[in-house]
């Protein structure tokens, strides 16, 4: 006969051997949710993807270098997502250039940032996706600046809000980075670091890139000629705790919302950036593209307004699918800012800056033009001819 103590004994040891099949099959359950963590779940945006993936594909069936098979291994389903996101919008020259290795590399990268930060959680879905997870900024060669710098940048900012980082961020490219012309090529952010100076374009760059590595959302944002001088500018933006803030790159200043050209953005015509993919967010898009979107940020700067262009035929209908071209004159020349397309009803839109611009129209060899002041009116009637 077993004894009250031996009983006791093998109740305990069945009760600890259940806690422990308990235990075992909860972190079970917890790594099976971490593996299938959702990064995407915007339908229409998923469907483009699938669509560009089959562009893709298409485009490189003849292809010698071994682009697809990284979709093969057991990847998680955010870094499968976040690797479709990014082949399905990547140039065609980067697929041929760089290695499907280092593409993943950089995406784990942005997501443990996105994981180690306290803002991570709270990145939208479109501004994670658009201004985080992309590394490409402007055209430069792409290099291993956020897998080398991780460590680097978040010990400088440990502790820090969102706000604080992107600041003592821009303090950290400043050390690095200093103002000088170049080329027109814009260099990698290690070749900036090498070199320690760069034009704004290359500076915007260069700090977007580090804003990124610390999984802040960052872009580049362009005013393509200024109004009121020869030249143009670029500087960057910074997505902080639900509204974006602007700051001169490598330009460190006490607060967000400060720079030089404070002044000279409130008479821009056209403020524009560049997002990586096809973009469904609520920011006015300037050209949608299969592979990036422009989109139109005139009016966090300055007062805007929407002009209409209405261009005929000859014979008085809407000249469907005709260019028009906004010029503003700059360095002796009208400069095209932006680029449109009329509708179906011969009708082509902008949201500007409130000066003077040179509206260009062509279609089949036949074109218009006239200056169009933008606080005087809002819409202009343009007549293709044969001149």
């Amino acid at each position: 006969m077993r004894t009250i103590s031996e009983k006791r004994y093998k109740v305990t040891s069945a009760m600890r051997l259940t806690g422990l099949l308990l235990m075992i099959a909860c972190a079970a359950i917890v790594t099976s949710c971490r593996n299938r963590q959702t990064l995407i779940s915007n339908q229409q945006r998923l469907d483009d993807i699938d669509r560009m993936l089959k562009v893709q594909k298409e485009l490189t069936k003849n292809s010698k270098t071994d682009i697809w098979s990284i979709f093969d291994d057991n990847l998680k389903d955010d870094e499968q997502q976040a690797m479709q996101f990014v082949y399905a919008y990547m140039p065609l020259s980067d697929l041929a250039d760089y290695s499907s290795s280092f593409f993943l590399a950089n995406v784990k990268r942005s997501l443990e940032a996105r994981e180690a930060t306290a803002w991570g959680s709270t990145l939208p879905e479109d501004v994670f996706l658009h201004f985080v997870l992309p590394l490409r900024v402007n055209n430069e060669n792409l290099d291993s600046f956020r897998l080398v710098m991780y460590p680097e940048i978040m010990e400088r900012i440990k502790g820090m809000n969102m706000k604080e980082a992107a600041l003592e961020i821009n303090h950290w490219c400043h050390e690095k980075v200093n103002y000088r012309g170049t080329d027109s090529r814009t260099s990698a952010p290690l070749s900036t670091i090498k070199k320690s100076f760069g034009r704004c374009g290359e500076e915007s760059t260069f700090t977007v890139s580090a804003m990124r590595v610390a999984g802040i959302p960052a872009r580049q944002v362009y005013t393509p000629r200024w109004a009121h001088s020869d030249d143009n500018h670029a500087w960057v933006e910074v997505w902080i705790d639900g509204k974006w803030y602007y700051l001169g790159a490598c330009e460190p200043e006490p607060e967000l919302n400060m720079g030089w050209f404070d002044e000279p953005s409130r008479r821009t015509m056209l403020v524009h950036t560049r997002a990586y993919g096809r973009y469904f967010g609520e920011e006015d898009v300037v050209a949608a593209n299969d592979r990036f979107s422009e989109l139109n940020l005139t009016s966090n700067y300055a007062t805007v307004k929407d002009i209409y262009i209405k261009v005929e035929n000859p014979e008085g209908t809407p000249a469907d699918s005709a260019k028009v071209e906004f010029k503003l004159y700059n360095y002796a020349e009208y400069y095209p800012i932006a680029i449109g397309f009329t509708d179906k009803s011969g009708v082509a839109r902008l949201k500007t800056g409130m000066g003077d611009l040179l509206i260009w129209a062509s279609k089949d060899g036949k074109f218009a033009w006239q200056k169009f002041s933008v606080p005087e009116a809002d819409t202009l009637m343009l007549t293709l001819k044969n001149r």
